[in-house]
This record gives C-alpha cells, structure tokens and sequence, in this order.
C-alpha cells in the first residue's frame, strides 16, 4: 500500500510540476511561399534558390527562384530563406511514442497488451497527444510516426500520426495500416546460474513456435475467406485485410535465419511483408528482393552482433541495402529516441549512403513502406505541406537546427520541456554573470 500511494504521489508531482505543451497548430489561413533555400526534394533531387508554395495544406508550387514566375502580391506570409535548407517531414517508424511516458513508471506504460496472439489490439487508441515527449521530437524534424504496440507474438495492429494534435482521432493519419508479428526468435538470452552472468540459448521450440504462428494465420486466413462469420471472431477479424494486402505484415527479425523464415511466412500467406529489425539483412539481400520485401533497419548505431562481424558493420548497412536494391528505412528504438533518427541518417552517409538517398530513407521511402506516398514524404505539387526549414544540415548534429516546422500548412510551436529548461536555467547563468 506504501509503495502504491509513493507511485501515485510521485506520478502526480511529474503532472503537477510539468508545464503544459504547446497548443496545437492552428489551420493555414493564408498562402505562404518560402524562397532561396536549398530544398531537398526527398525523391533524390535538389533545387538550389528553391521556390516553395503552399495553400490551404497543400504545396502548389515547387520551382527554381530564377526560373519560376510568379504573382508575389498573392503571398502574405514570404519566408526568406536564403543560406538554410528545406526538407520533407521526416517519418518515424515502429516506436511507442506517446505510449510511454516515463518507462520506469509502469501506470504511464500503455504499449503491451497481456497474452501472444493480439492483432486486434489498436495502438491508437492508446496514443497520448498530452505526452511531453512527441514536442522534444518533432522539434528535430520529426513530424509523423507509425504508433507501434509491442509484447506477444502478434503485438497488434499499428497507426500512423501527425505530432500535433488535440486528441488521438484528430492525430490519426493513417487507421490500423499493419499488424505486427514478433517472429520466433533463434536464441534468447538470460541470467546463467552456472557462470553467474548472462547467456544466450538456442530456442528448442523455434521450428514448434512458427508452425503454432502458421496455424493462426490459416485459421484467420479461412476466416477471412467467409462473407459474413457468425459468431465474428474479433482477432481474426483484424487480420482479414492482410490476406488481400490492404494491410502489411510487419515481421520483427533480425537474425538470417528468422529474416529467411519471415519472408518465406509472408509469401505463404499472401500478404504484404516488410521486415523490422533486420541486423542481418545485409546478408540475405538476395531473398528480400526477390520478394520484394522493404526492411525498417532498426538501431544502426549500435554495436555488431556478432565478435566476428565488422566494428562499423550497423553504419554500413544502410548503403548496403541501397546498393543491393533493398527499398528501407531507419528506426530508433523507444519513444524518445527518435530525435537521434536524422542523425543515425547522417551517420549512414558517413559510411557510404549518398546524401539525398539518406533523406528519401527517412521521407519518402517509410511514406512508400505506409502507404502514404501520394500525400506525404516528398515535396511535391499537390502533397500535404509537411516540411521543415533548418539553419544547417538536418543530419549533422553541429550545425542542425529545425526554425520551422509545417504539418499540412500549419506552423508547429517547437518550443517543448526541454527548450523551456535550458531557457531556465541559462536565465541563472546568466544572472551569475555566466559563472
């Protein structure tokens, strides 16, 4: 009892002490053109003195300044931005944002439901548009997510959000886009009593495990080939768009062997696969083509899996899935992790990715993996208004910084929690004469 009430004070005084996050934006009321930046398109090209154009939270234009011509007096709001640079809204995948708040509290942990088989658990519903983390990411560029629940083998289904909102209806963007299976793994690892340290296993029950998954997914599958179930059976009613590929199969693996596996588990169910996780998908780049098979890599900086693997080897991958032809992205496990997503992409151009293959990796190619691609992940005509304008390269985190951010046309506060403690506690400083 002593323990819970200490919880629930402690859990009050973060909600107390916290300041309130900015409001949401508000709809875009008039056209706005932004001029002399550097815009990096997101599908590979780049306009220099760029001509940007946006109206009612669309972009209408996408010129060269010296090219292009153009009724100025139409345009209330012009952004000079000359010397910066623009880029699509970058797009965060598979992470729990706004379903976690503080992790070592577990009333503010809504990312796991109880048992294995979960697809028809929503992680919208969950989404917390109140939590003080998706304002301290956003404000690095980040402006959509895929809201991911995690636990069991099938995790449930995900949903793609705006970073600005009132309520999690308003966030939504894309509704229960993909289901997410946590593919029987090799090993585990766990405490050995005998050594006293920890130890990976290899899992006995792995081949048992994908033919219990394989049993679900026929029985769904049957399902879903009936007109009208009586009784519905609601789990598999989830699962029905998978079969005629309106939804994806997330599989989460990383190993070669449980990438192979997956792979071969989504074509015999006929569904629309895409890999997360996928350490070793370097090595089996073969199979994920001919499958046509996208990879979300997940944690590139980090160290190898293996003692025989090179030390780089996570900062090579991204340029070797590209040279390979693997259509993927990048992901940062967690929730407020994601704010390192342009410079885990930077990173990857400093081991080999081309520049504006590094930006369409975190645009256009996760909008394409979501099925967003013709409305958002690129500036292009007709596209949702969803940009950033930075003083400096996006992906170096020495000269970075994000001094406006657009969602459909609408201008996002990036003040968050902790812009307001720095200004607070550079107000001492500065009253201490900086000593």
């Amino acid at each position: 009892m002593k323990k819970s009430i200490i919880v629930i004070a402690f859990i009050c005084s973060f909600i107390i002490g916290s300041k309130a996050q900015p409001l949401p934006a508000v709809a875009q009321s008039e056209p706005i053109l932004i001029m002399n930046a550097t815009a990096h398109i997101g599908n590979g090209k780049v306009i220099e003195k760029a001509l940007i154009a946006f109206e009612n939270g669309k972009i209408t234009i996408v010129d060269n300044v010296q090219t292009s011509r153009i009724d100025m007096s139409k345009f209330k709001k012009v952004i000079n931005a000359a010397g910066n640079h623009v880029y699509p809204g970058m797009i965060s995948m598979s992470t729990d944002l706004g379903l976690v708040e503080i992790i070592a509290v577990r009333q503010t942990v809504d990312h796991t439901e109880t048992g294995d088989m979960n697809p028809s658990v929503r992680s919208i519903v969950a989404y917390n548009t109140d939590s003080q983390v998706p304002p301290t990411v956003r404000s690095n560029g980040i402006l959509l997510a895929q809201i991911t629940p995690n636990g069991g083998r099938i995790s449930g289904q995900s949903s793609v959000v705006e970073l600005d909102a009132w309520n999690w209806e308003d966030a939504a963007y894309k509704f229960d886009e993909g289901v997410h299976v946590n593919f029987p793994a090799l090993f585990s690892g766990g405490f050995d009593f005998l050594s006293g340290g920890f130890a990976q296993r290899k899992n006995e029950n792995f081949a048992k495990q994908i033919t219990e998954l394989e049993q679900f997914f026929s029985e769904a599958k049957a399902y879903a080939a009936m007109t009208s179930p009586s009784p519905k059976n609601l789990k598999f009613e989830a699962m029905r768009d998978l079969f005629s590929q309106k939804k994806t199969l997330y599989i989460h693996a990383n190993l070669v062997k449980e990438i192979t596996e997956g792979v071969l588990f989504g074509k015999k169910m006929g569904c629309k696969t895409v890999i997360v996780g996928g350490r070793d998908a370097y090595l089996v780049t073969d199979i994920l083509k001919s499958n046509n098979v996208a990879v979300i890599l997940d944690e590139t900086q980090a160290l190898p899996a293996r003692v025989d693997d090179d030390i780089d080897q996570p900062f090579k991958s991204p340029a070797m899935l590209k040279a390979a032809g693997i259509p993927f992205t990048l992901s940062v496990n967690g929730h407020w992790q994601q704010r390192n997503l342009p410079l885990m992409a930077g990173q990857a151009v400093a081991f080999g990715l081309g520049y504006e293959d590094a930006v369409t990796a975190v645009t256009l190619e996760p909008a394409k993996i979501l099925g967003i691609d013709k409305t958002v992940g690129s500036l292009e005509e007709g596209k949702d208004a969803t940009l950033i304008i930075t003083e400096g390269d996006v992906f170096d985190m020495r000269t970075s910084k994000v001094k406006q951010a657009f969602i459909r046309g609408k201008e996002i506060d990036l003040t968050n929690k902790q812009t307001d403690l720095y200004k607070r506690f550079k107000t001492k400083y500065d009253r201490l004469g900086g000593k």
